[in-house]
C-alpha cells in the first residue's frame, strides 16, 4: 500500500474515526504527536481509513478528567517510539515495519474551510495540499517532534525566544503555549484582556492585527489576527496563547493547530516540513 489520505471533521484540532476490534467499535480520535500510545475509552485491532495493523496494543483509560462534553473518545499518537514510558510500540511505527505504507512520512492539513474538511495522509505527501516548496527543519534529536525556533516577533521586534528556544510541533494541542511572562507580553500587546482561563479581545479590532512572525530555521511564519484569534459561541474573540504550565531548563512553545501550516513529519530523515497551505 503506498499513500493513504483521511479526511478529517471540521474543527480546530485534527480528529477523525478509527474502529478497534472484532465486531469493530468506532472511536473518535485526536491526532496527536507529542505522545506515543493509543488511548480510548473502556467499556483488537485498528483501523485507520483503509490501513489496517493487527495485534496493536492500546491504552483503557477507566477514569476520565477534563474531557467531558469534548467531541473525542481517545487519543492517537504519533510520536517516535517512547519504549521507556510503555513498551509498545506506536501505530504509525507498526504500520511501517508491516510494510503498509510506502515512505515513514505523514503529513496534516488544517483547512480554513470548516466545511470542506481537513486531511492527514499517512506515507506520502499530496502537493495540492500545499503551496511553494517545503521548507525542512531537522529535529533536535530522533525522538520527538521538537525543532529548534529562532524568534517569535511583531512588527520586526522580537518579543519572545529572543536567544533561540525550543518548538514543540503538536498536532494534539489546538492553542500556542509559552512561558507565562511571556504569553503575558504578547497578550498586552495586542491588547488582550483576562477573564478566567481566557484572554478576550474586540471583534472589531481583529482586523486591524498585526500577524505574529514565528521564525524558524531562517524563515518566516506569519500566523494572522484570523488565526491567533477564535470566536466563541457566545460571539465573544479570545486569543489562542495560553501559559504553558510546565517549566522546562529551556524556553520551550507549543505549537498547536492554529499555526496553520502544511505540516510533514519525516521520520525516515527525522525532520519536519512546513509550507504554506493552499
Amino acid at each position: 500500500m503506498g499513500e493513504v489520505e483521511e479526511r478529517l471533521l471540521p474543527v480546530m484540532f485534527y480528529m477523525d474515526k478509527i474502529t478497534i476490534g472484532t465486531p469493530p467499535q468506532e472511536f473518535q480520535v485526536i491526532f496527536d504527536t507529542v505522545s506515543s500510545d493509543l488511548w480510548v475509552p473502556s467499556l483488537f485491532a485498528p483501523v485507520i481509513g483503509d490501513l489496517v495493523t493487527t495485534d496493536q496494543p492500546f491504552g483503557l483509560s477507566m477514569v476520565e478528567y477534563g474531557f467531558e462534553g469534548r467531541r473525542f473518545d481517545g487519543i492517537l499518537s504519533l510520536n517516535y517510539p517512547n519504549l521507556y514510558f510503555s513498551g509498545t510500540i506506536p501505530i504509525f511505527d507498526k504500520l511501517k515495519n508491516e510494510d503498509a505504507i510506502s515512505e515513514p512520512v505523514f503529513a496534516f492539513y488544517l483547512s480554513k474551510d470548516e466545511w470542506d474538511g481537513s486531511v492527514v495522509m499517512f506515507g506520502g505527501v499530496d502537493r495540492h495540499y500545499y503551496k511553494g516548496e517545503l521548507n525542512w527543519v531537522p529535529l533536535i534529536q530522533a525522538g520527538d517532534w521538537i525543532v529548534h525556533m529562532d524568534t517569535i516577533s511583531i512588527e520586526r521586534k522580537v518579543i519572545a525566544c529572543s536567544g533561540r528556544c525550543k518548538d514543540i510541533v503538536d498536532t494534539g494541542a489546538t492553542f500556542i503555549e509559552g512561558p507565562g511572562t511571556l504569553i503575558h507580553n504578547i497578550q498586552k500587546f495586542i491588547g488582550a484582556m483576562p477573564q478566567g482561563s481566557k484572554h478576550y479581545i474586540s471583534f472589531s479590532v481583529v482586523n486591524t492585527l498585526t500577524s505574529i512572525i514565528f521564525t524558524i530555521n531562517s524563515i518566516n511564519y506569519p500566523v494572522p489576527a484570523q488565526a491567533y484569534i477564535l470566536r466563541g459561541a457566545q460571539g465573544h474573540c479570545y486569543t489562542t496563547f495560553q501559559e504553558n504550565k510546565v517549566s522546562p531548563s529551556t524556553e520551550t512553545w507549543v505549537l498547536g493547530d492554529v499555526f496553520l501550516y502544511f505540516s510533514v513529519f519525516d521520520q525516515g530523515n527525522d525532520r519536519i516540513g512546513l509550507a504554506v497551505a493552499v
